[in-house]
């Protein structure tokens, strides 16, 4: 485990063949991902507020050799506000990736221009330059939340094809009627990453909107079997954790040719597409 300025050091040094990835789980959602020399960070977390139960593994001022800042959507610990401030300055060669819908608002609040920032939308927004793909899968969190006005999606997850590896990262979501078979029709998938924190009613009854349990994570992950799993969003704040071996047992007996890590934040996995 590595944190700081040797995480920093041991990401930009680290190479990758074509088909494989590179990732560091930052706790919470929040992952680097380096795969066919470019990094993106999804829904780093680095503020280091009271409440956080785990230690911050980067400080945002010392960020650097990130090419895509990824947020899933606008709550504090998936697009971290205060920390893209102090990135957006020191990394002036970043782009951040968000839901379209909240690019001005995110502007004009951060002093980041517009023209640093992707929008994606699924069906209408996607991206593609310099050996990077992204495409937008609506999350619901706990509900989709579709905006008719504008046909946006306030929560949106993320296929992101790098160096020959598709990787799908959730945010914040709940399996809602179509979502498998948007994937389905999306793979195959190299690696997901998915929540299991759950929900319940005495958290929403304190506005701590929900997820997936770890049951229906696994099932999800059952039906669009990817090549690895990846379970998070389970160890940051009080009242709202989960064991990621619940997840792990669930896995192993409902689709035990599934593979899945759980391991230490601040950890390299190298994950290597099968020919």
């Amino acid at each position: 485990m590595k944190f700081g300025k040797k995480l920093i050091e041991e990401i930009k040094n680290s190479r990758t063949e074509y088909g494989e990835a590179l990732f560091w789980w930052l706790g919470q959602s929040g992952y680097i991902v380096k795969a066919g020399g470019k990094t993106v960070m999804i829904d780093g977390f680095l503020n280091d507020v009271p409440s956080r139960l785990q230690p911050v593994m980067i400080k945002p001022e010392e960020l650097s050799g990130i090419d895509y800042i990824f947020g899933t959507h606008d709550h504090d610990d998936h697009i971290d506000r205060e920390s893209w401030r102090k990135i957006a300055p020191v990394c002036p060669d970043t782009k951040f990736v968000v839901p379209s819908r909240f690019i001005s608002d995110l502007s004009a609040d951060l002093s980041i221009p517009e023209d640093r920032f992707i929008g994606i939308n699924e069906g209408t927004s996607s991206f593609e330059a310099d050996g990077i793909r992204i495409e937008g899968i609506a999350s619901a969190h706990e509900d989709l939340d579709y905006d008719e006005k504008t046909g946006e999606y306030p929560y949106t997850g993320y296929i992101i094809d790098m160096n020959g590896v598709r990787i799908y990262h959730s945010g914040d979501c709940v399996v809602y009627e179509g979502l498998e078979t948007k994937l389905k029709n999306r793979s195959p998938i190299d690696i997901a990453f998915v929540p299991i924190n759950g929900r319940d009613g005495k958290r929403l009854r304190s506005n701590c909107i929900g997820n997936m349990t770890f049951q229906e994570a696994v099932c999800l992950i059952c039906h669009i079997k990817p090549m690895l799993a990846v379970p998070g969003h389970f160890d940051m704040f009080p009242g709202n954790t989960a064991d990621p071996m619940d997840f792990a047992d669930y896995l192993e007996i409902k689709d035990p040719s599934v593979d899945y890590w759980i391991g230490a934040r601040g950890t390299c996995v190298r994950y290597r597409k099968e020919n």
